[in-house]
């Protein structure tokens, strides 16, 4: 096919609030390099790794719950979630359903006209385990708030599904963390997993995937949002923020599975029976949180950090999206120029599962 010169974007000029992403009727279309393919992007997902980048939350000078908007004190050194600067202007959206419609010298032409969603983690070829050598897709390179993206040929993954593009761009961020959480909390059968904002996109999925491991899932959500959540297959679902929780929970909890973080974070934590497991992998509420080390060290409690995840997560979340194991959860879909809005009602979270935006 003949490709444009140009093409519409929603460019990231700098750190700070929604000012700062710019809707480009004309922006340069990217051209693929060497082992990368250029994919004409059907859908592209919202996730908090890129309100977090865009708004400096993740600088430890910031000790505020996630937000749309900038922050009064951001340290130039650490305010990506790598801890390092990253460059501007960029293409942020990492989670892309698309098409293959070029590639470069090094990359398999035969790919050309596959359909593909993205593996979001960026790695080194020659050290592909290295954490340190890893970034993020649409962090570390451009992303897919576009019509069309270049990624790595080995990061453009197949996939054979009748869904449609905006609910396959719900799952490479949302599952391949909520897998990762899960794996290093190493959760199975026997467990019981309490899950904080099981009503997210993320949450969502924890529940989803707990459930294919054979766990049992207490979910917390806002009232509003429990039939949803029992829907996804939570066996109990109480109020997101119980009076006495672990009265409420009432069994025993094995592994606390969050993204959520906060204020009631300690009380999550005092649920969990001894030799119980804490699973984290992000702080939507807060970063912030009280811990009484008597509590940690007397119950025999282990701590976990789920972020850099290998290859082989997003190949499971592939055959469980074609075999369907796992349902997407589209809450909404906007247009991309309406990329502002969608992130207001993204952290609002009066919705149940993902956001997408469609070029």
């Amino acid at each position: 096919m003949q490709l444009p010169d140009t093409m519409r974007a929603m460019v990231t000029h700098g750190h700070g609030g929604l000012d700062q992403m710019v809707f480009h009727t004309d922006w340069p279309c990217p051209k693929p390099k060497k082992a990368e393919v250029l994919v004409k992007v059907g859908a592209c997902g919202l996730n908090n790794t890129d309100v977090n980048t865009r708004s400096g939350w993740y600088s430890k000078a910031v000790t505020e719950a996630t937000s749309t908007d900038g922050y009064k004190n951001v340290n130039s050194e650490d305010p990506s979630w790598g801890g390092a600067p990253i460059s501007f202007p960029r293409i942020q959206g990492a989670d892309i359903c698309g098409q293959i419609v070029a590639t470069g010298d090094e990359a398999d032409s035969h790919r050309i006209g596959e359909r593909v969603i993205t593996d979001n983690w960026v790695r080194d070829p020659q050290d592909p385990q290295n954490k340190d050598k890893t970034g993020y897709y649409g962090s570390e390179c451009d992303g897919g708030f576009a019509e069309y993206a270049v990624l790595p040929s080995r990061n453009a993954l197949v996939i054979n599904s009748p869904l449609s593009d905006a609910e396959l761009a719900t799952f490479s961020c949302s599952y391949s963390t909520a897998e990762g959480l899960l794996s290093r909390a190493e959760v199975g059968a026997s467990d019981t997993v309490l899950v904080p904002g099981a009503s997210g996109g993320v949450g969502g999925a924890i529940v989803q995937l707990a459930k294919l491991r054979g766990a049992r899932v207490i979910a917390l959500a806002s009232p509003h949002k429990h039939d949803d959540v029992l829907a996804l297959g939570a066996d109990k679902v109480l109020e997101r923020t119980p009076k006495n929780l672990r009265a409420a929970v009432a069994e025993p909890v094995h592994v606390v599975a969050d993204v959520v973080g906060g204020d009631s974070w300690a009380d999550w934590i005092d649920c969990l029976e001894r030799g119980g497991r804490y699973s984290c992998s992000g702080a939507i509420a807060g970063p912030m949180v009280s811990l009484d080390l008597r509590t940690l060290y007397l119950r025999d409690l282990t701590f976990t950090g789920s972020t850099v995840l290998g290859p082989e997560v997003m190949q499971k979340i592939i055959h469980y999206i074609e075999t369907g194991a796992i349902k997407p959860v589209l809450a909404a879909r906007y247009k991309l120029e309406e990329l502002h809005i969608a992130q207001q009602a993204f952290i609002a979270k009066q919705h149940t599962g993902n956001i997408v935006v469609c070029p």
